[in-house]
Order: C-alpha cells, then sequence, then structure tokens
C-alpha cells in the first residue's frame, strides 16, 4: 500500500510524541505516532485505498481522502475496527444539510455530537450507559476525538483562526455516544431517520453542551417532560434551534415504557410545551425592544417541527437525571444527518 503523505523521523516513541505536538497535530493532550504500519492498518479495516476521496468539504474546498483519515484515527488512539464509524461520520460532515462552515467557523462553539445504532456499537464495546457523556470507555473516546483530530489536520479548523468559538465545550475534544437499544421503550434512533434495527448507522449533529435537568417526583412522562420543557424554553433564544437531542437515562426511560409513551409521544409534548412568549425573551434581554401589545400571547417555537427533536435513550439505570442538547444556529442553522456505516 503507497502511503502518500510525509515522512518524518524521529529517535524514538517520545520524541515521536513531542513531534506530534510541535507539528500542531495534536489536540493538547498526548498522540499515539501515526507510523506507516498503523496508518495501512486502518485503511486495510475499511478496504479503502489512501487517495480515496470519503467527503469534499465544499465550504473549505478541501478533500478528505482515506489516508488523512486513517492517520488521524491513529494519532486519536483508535483500533482499526473504528474507523468504518468513523468514515461514516465523516460522510455525514460533507453532507450540505450538516452545512459544516457555521457550526465550524461561529462563536457559539459547537462540537460533533456522534450518536451511534446498530450491532456495531455493541461489537465495539460502546458506552450507552452509566458516565455516559463521561471518560472511560476507548471507543467513544478516541472515535469522538479522531473526528475532530480530523476537522483540525485536514480540514482547517483551527482554534482561533477558523474556529473563532468564544468557549468552546468538552465535548470539542470528543462527544460520542451509543444508544441503549436493549432497554429503550423505543425503537432505535436510526429506525426514525429511514434505516432498519438491523443496519448500523451514525447520526450527528452540531451540538452546544449537555444541560442536565433532575426530576424524582413524577411518575408519569407528562410530568418529566414538564420539568425538561421548563429549562428548554430558555433555549429558544429569539429564534428557532434547528435541533435539539433529548437523552433519557433508566429511570426516567422506565418511566416512558411502563405508561406506553411513544417517541413520537415524547416529541408531539415537547414541541407543544416547550414555546416561550416573547414577552418573557424580552423579560431576559434575549430579544430586542420594550414589550408591545401581544407579546404576552406570541410564542416563539423551540424547533420548526417535531421532527427536529432527537429523542434518544441513553445513561445510567440508576439516578433521575436526564439531559437536553441544543443544535447550533437558528431554524436554518445546521441540521442533524444519519448516515450508514459500512463494513467491508
Amino acid at each position: 500500500m503507497q502511503l502518500k503523505s510525509r515522512h518524518f523521523e524521529a529517535a524514538d516513541m517520545a520524541a515521536a510524541v513531542e513531534l506530534c505536538h510541535e507539528k500542531g497535530w495534536s489536540d493538547g493532550l498526548p498522540v499515539v505516532p501515526p507510523t506507516a504500519e498503523l496508518v495501512a492498518a486502518m485503511l486495510d479495516a475499511c478496504a479503502l485505498e489512501p487517495d480515496h476521496e470519503v467527503a469534499f468539504i465544499e465550504n473549505r474546498q478541501v478533500s478528505v481522502r482515506a489516508e488523512k483519515i486513517a492517520i488521524n484515527a491513529v494519532l486519536a488512539g483508535c483500533k482499526p475496527e473504528y474507523m468504518p464509524v468513523i468514515v461514516a461520520t465523516v460522510e455525514a460532515l460533507a453532507d450540505p444539510l450538516y452545512g459544516y462552515h457555521g457550526p465550524g467557523t461561529s462563536t457559539g462553539g459547537a462540537g460533533v455530537l456522534m450518536i451511534v445504532n446498530g450491532p456495531i456499537a455493541r461489537e465495539l464495546g460502546m458506552n450507552n450507559g452509566h458516565n455516559l457523556f463521561g471518560p472511560g470507555w476507548r471507543a467513544n473516546a478516541t472515535m469522538g476525538r479522531a473526528v475532530r483530530l480530523i476537522m483540525r489536520n485536514t480540514i482547517g479548523t483551527l482554534p482561533g483562526t477558523l474556529d473563532q468559538s468564544s468557549l468552546g465545550h468538552p465535548g470539542k475534544y470528543s462527544y460520542c455516544i451509543a444508544e441503549n437499544e436493549e432497554d429503550s421503550p423505543w425503537s432505535p434512533l436510526h429506525t426514525s431517520r429511514g434505516f432498519k434495527a438491523g443496519q448500523n448507522a451514525v447520526t450527528i449533529m452540531a451540538a452546544l453542551g449537555v444541560h442536565q435537568y433532575s426530576n424524582g417526583l413524577s411518575a408519569t412522562p407528562e410530568g418529566v417532560l414538564t420539568t425538561a420543557c421548563a429549562q428548554m424554553r430558555v433555549s429558544a433564544g429569539t429564534a428557532r434551534r434547528p435541533c435539539y437531542a433529548m437523552v433519557f437515562a433508566g429511570e426516567h426511560q422506565a418511566i416512558m415504557k411502563c405508561a406506553g409513551y411513544t417517541r413520537e409521544d415524547v416529541k408531539q409534548y415537547v414541541f407543544a410545551h416547550s414555546k416561550i412568549s416573547n414577552a418573557d425573551l424580552k423579560r431576559m434581554n434575549l430579544k430586542d425592544g420594550a414589550l408591545a401589545p401581544g407579546d404576552e400571547t406570541s410564542m416563539v417555537d423551540l424547533v420548526e417541527t417535531p421532527d427536529d427533536l432527537l429523542v434518544i435513550a441513553a445513561g445510567g439505570k440508576a439516578g433521575v437525571q436526564s439531559c437536553y442538547i441544543p443544535g447550533w444556529g437558528g431554524k436554518d442553522g445546521s441540521q442533524a444527518v444519519t448516515k450508514e456505516i459500512r463494513k467491508p
């Protein structure tokens, strides 16, 4: 296999790691030096030639080729079997609905949230339970990290230059989870987005940080969702978001299942009860202008349609916490995209 990237010499492993830092190829954490052997193993795992174009980022006029994806996957600490997930995610990044340039350059500071569905999540040992967004699982941590390194090293999304994020958030290191399909009260997320349960798929969205809420008082779906809507309502800001993810952990999943509450029920309830008045937005200094007649009854929707809510079952079985994750931009901002994960 003929690799085309430049080669560098280093005296030993420690020197190779330092070289990667000096060249700016790291996210600040230690990396695995991408030797030719390790890169070739990544490419073999997805049966791609080094110069195969996986995606073309239109906004940046950048071709993302398989060899560059493999190099960054090695840097991130991935196993070769993770490559199909990373390749599918890069394909999703290039989708016009995602609109790479906006979330990649905005001061708003979006990360790339990856939600993996299908048998591959179990095969790779992905975490879908306790400490869902936290450390401890190699597959979650390194696949999410590989995507951010590709954005940095191949597409050029560097902090302070292209990436103008004011604050950022930890999900910009890695933001990758699997859905708990086994315990979920609903069919897998990707089946609501045009795929079959037995297929492997990854859904991505340009995502802000995780907003956790607690409700240990309610024994009904409506009670839990009332708490969620109360906190989500403020996120409407001055305009609709393009999408939201709602992640329900174990005890809240059980409440939904016991009541026979479907994913569609959740979406319809949240859409109806998360609206906020223009009057409240003005009182909170989220909208300009003095209060005007009709502001109390003029409402702003959280999202454009109920289908812009991604309803996901994941997280620990104990505890009364769930969360929501706002998408990036206004109503015409970045949309969630789902791509099939193809194994050779």
